[in-house]
Parts: C-alpha cells; sequence; structure tokens
C-alpha cells in the first residue's frame, strides 16, 4: 500500500464477536486492494450476558416483531463508531472512497446505513446478514451491494439473501447476490473472491 491509502475499507464483525474476528478476512482483500486501508472496529455494546464478545444490538428475545426497533436503536451507536474510523483515516467528506464489508449483524447495520440514507458509501458487502428495517423515504440507491450468503446457514437463513435482494432492487440499489451451496454461516473462498473483484470495481479511479 502507498503510504496515503486510496480507499477505507471498514469491517464490521456480527454478533458476539470482535474487531479482531475479521481481520483475516481484511487481509484476505487487500490483494484486490492493494491501496485501501482496512479498519475493523469493535461494536460498541458488551455481548449480553457477559464474556469477550461485543453486539450493535442485543438479539436476546429478538423477533420479526421487534428487530426493526432495535436496528434503529443502534443507529446512533453505529454511526459514532463508523465516523470515528472516518475521520480517523481522513476519509472525512470523501465517503465515495469509503466502503463497508459487514459479516451477519455487521451486515445487517451496513444495509441499514444505506436503506436509511445516512452513509452513502462507495459500495457495501453484506454477508450472512438481513436487510432488517424498513426501507427509508431517501435510500443512498447509488450506492453498489453485493450481497453473500450460504444456503445452509443456521443463524441467518439463505432466504434472507434474496429477500433483501428484491427490496433493495425495488428501492432503485444495484444489487449482486451470490448463495453458495453447502455453506453454512460464514464467507467461503469463492465469496472473497466475489467481494474482492466487487470492491475493486466499486472503488476503480475513472481514467484521466
Amino acid at each position: 500500500m502507498s503510504s496515503t491509502p486510496e480507499s477505507l475499507v471498514i469491517l464490521l464483525h456480527g454478533v458476539g464477536a470482535d474487531g479482531a474476528n475479521l481481520v483475516p478476512l481484511g487481509e484476505a482483500l487487500k490483494g484486490f486492494l492493494p491501496d485501501a486501508l482496512f479498519v475493523s472496529p469493535d461494536a460498541p455494546n458488551l455481548l449480553d450476558g457477559g464474556g469477550a464478545g461485543r453486539q450493535w444490538f442485543s438479539v436476546v428475545g429478538v423477533s420479526d416483531g421487534n428487530r426493526a426497533r432495535r436496528i434503529v436503536e443502534a443507529r446512533a451507536d453505529f454511526d459514532r463508531v463508523v465516523a470515528r474510523e472516518i475521520d480517523k483515516a481522513g476519509f472525512g467528506g470523501r465517503l465515495d472512497r469509503v466502503v463497508f464489508v459487514g459479516f451477519s449483524q455487521g451486515a445487517i447495520m451496513s444495509l441499514d446505513a444505506l436503506v436509511d440514507g445516512r452513509w452513502p458509501v462507495a459500495a457495501v458487502v453484506a454477508a450472512s446478514g438481513r436487510l432488517g428495517a424498513p426501507i427509508g423515504p431517501k435510500p443512498a440507491s447509488s450506492t453498489p451491494v453485493l450481497i453473500l450468503h450460504g444456503e445452509r446457514d443456521d443463524v441467518i437463513a439463505a432466504a434472507e439473501a434474496p429477500r433483501a435482494a428484491r427490496l433493495l432492487e425495488g428501492a432503485g440499489f444495484a444489487v449482486e447476490t451470490h448463495v453458495y451451496p453447502g455453506l453454512g454461516h460464514g464467507v467461503s473462498p469463492e465469496g472473497l473472491q466475489a467481494a474482492g473483484a466487487f470492491l475493486a470495481r466499486a472503488l476503480k479511479r475513472p481514467s484521466a
């Protein structure tokens, strides 16, 4: 990477993990984005029930009826974490060079940041997540989205991938979706390849 990074990749982990959990994913993507800075912050809240893990919002007693409210309530904390990383890296006012890569709950929050219109970043990769809150009146629909999911995911059903794609496309988003046979709640090597190629395209600077 050059001394001055050309783009910023913010890795957003799932519930019960922490930022260090996604560092290997960032390492795998660096080959596609050699001039990018990768950061992997911790979610702001300790995991319910104790332990070393963290969460963006509580999943204790979560249901289809209360999930959207929990996501909305988590927005302020999410925004603080993301804004801190962007400012620290010197990308304030340069969201066209920032991308979110979220896994599980991190993917949920990344998609919500788009559909609420708060973070019109250059691209979002949402792996093993879902679209958990309604699309707002002014979504950041110019941001391309890549959805990755395992067909055998037993944490968040694979059916959430085409559902999210359908809703996002209906709101004007360009969406690429991959559901991988035999894969559980994780990211496959094929998914990493798809993510790297997608982000490289999204961050490619136009020729002079």
